[in-house]
């Protein structure tokens, strides 16, 4: 059975302008990183393959895998020592699953998970595309209890701020409406 809170990755998706401006703001945080200076030999990206995982294979100088299985339940596989998380979590009905088997695949001193996602917002603003969306605070509950360390965070907006002049739902979102972006390593 489809789950309502699968993202797909269509024509529609990637021509929101949101997404280009999330990618590149995602992309300035990557260049913060110790990581993108060491060279690296695999990378995994979770979800479907798109435009902006061959935009981390050049970032990163590597080859990128994507999954293909269930994150809630299914086991992944490999050794990488970069795994990104963008856009991800926020579906998942377990969460905690997936970064448990993502820190099982990190490979060297200086792996890192890079997870993106909305910061919470009320309920009358939030995705129904989402089953999870996160407070900073539970955010890092997560990714403590997963066995993580948070290295950087930071936090940015993905629309043009005319945007949110357009009615009381958009100027509700100015207010709550923010990527929140990690850079994590293994306790």
């Amino acid at each position: 059975m489809e789950s309502r809170c699968r993202t797909i990755i269509d024509e529609a998706y990637l021509s929101d302008p949101a997404h280009a401006v999330r990618w590149r703001k995602t992309l300035e945080f990557l260049q913060g990183s110790s990581l993108s200076a060491i060279p690296l030999a695999r990378g995994l990206d979770l979800g479907d393959r798109t435009p902006y995982t061959a935009v981390l294979e050049q970032h990163f100088g590597c080859p990128f895998e994507n999954t293909t299985v269930d994150l809630d339940l299914e086991a992944l596989s490999g050794s990488f020592e970069v795994v990104t998380a963008f856009e991800v979590l926020e579906h998942l009905f377990n969460p905690l699953h997936a970064l448990l088997e993502i820190k099982r695949l990190l490979a060297g001193k200086e792996a890192r998970l890079f997870v993106s996602m909305p910061l919470w917002k009320p309920p009358f603003l939030a995705s129904p595309d989402h089953f999870h969306e996160m407070t900073r605070r539970s955010a890092r509950s997560l990714f403590m209890r997963a066995g993580f360390a948070v290295l950087r965070n930071a936090e940015f907006r993905i629309r043009h701020p005319l945007f949110y002049l357009t009615g009381v739902k958009p100027l509700l979102r100015a207010w709550y409406e923010k990527v929140q972006i990690y850079e994590l390593a293994i306790r």
